[in-house]
């Protein structure tokens, strides 16, 4: 991967495990397991409006099955490992305090402009990473356990919209002659 940094490989790791924002932003590199190829979700960074004001907050994921564990592709986590860092610092800042999910959206978003993609939400990584799932043969109640999702329509009616391609594959597949 050319053009490494502490951003691009931010993004890297959402479109391969289907992070939130938020969750990738709380993630600390004590949360990669780079024995077993794994991340921990164990907590999420949102910011929340209180009083009129608002503040950055460190919280436990959306739900109990948002907490998680979700396998690393191998080529992943070799590029994180020419990063890893101390266990208590979060990934993407290198430090004690981590970055808020509005900053990494603006880091995507002038990423998508620098190199001339249209604009789109940082949330579309995990939509892309779901459908490429679904692409690829994965089952919906494993898909939804890696997306952290409590049941498989949740994953199924949010992210999953099959290709007209994907339509004909299986179509063939009604053929006599098979």
């Amino acid at each position: 991967m050319h053009n490494q940094n502490k951003t691009n490989i931010a993004i890297l790791l959402c479109l391969f495990t289907g992070l939130r924002v938020g969750e990738l932003c709380g993630l600390k590199w004590e949360d990669i397991d780079f024995d077993n190829a794994v991340l921990y979700v164990k907590r999420t960074v949102q910011r929340v409006s209180k009083n009129g004001k608002s503040q950055v907050i460190i919280g436990t994921p959306k739900s109990k099955t948002s907490v998680r564990t979700v396998p690393i592709p191998t080529f992943v986590l070799d590029i994180l490992k020419n990063y890893r860092s101390c266990g208590d610092f979060y990934i993407i800042t290198g430090k004690s305090k981590p970055t808020e999910p509005r900053t990494m959206q603006n880091r995507f978003k002038s990423i998508l402009k620098l190199c001339g993609i249209r604009n789109v939400n940082f949330h579309l990584l995990r939509h892309t990473y779901a459908t490429v799932c679904i692409e690829k043969g994965f089952d919906p109640k494993t898909l939804s356990e890696l997306l952290g999702h409590a049941d498989a329509a949740i994953t199924l009616n949010r992210y999953c919209h099959p290709s007209m391609q994907i339509k004909k594959d299986y179509v063939s597949r009604l053929s006599l002659t098979a």
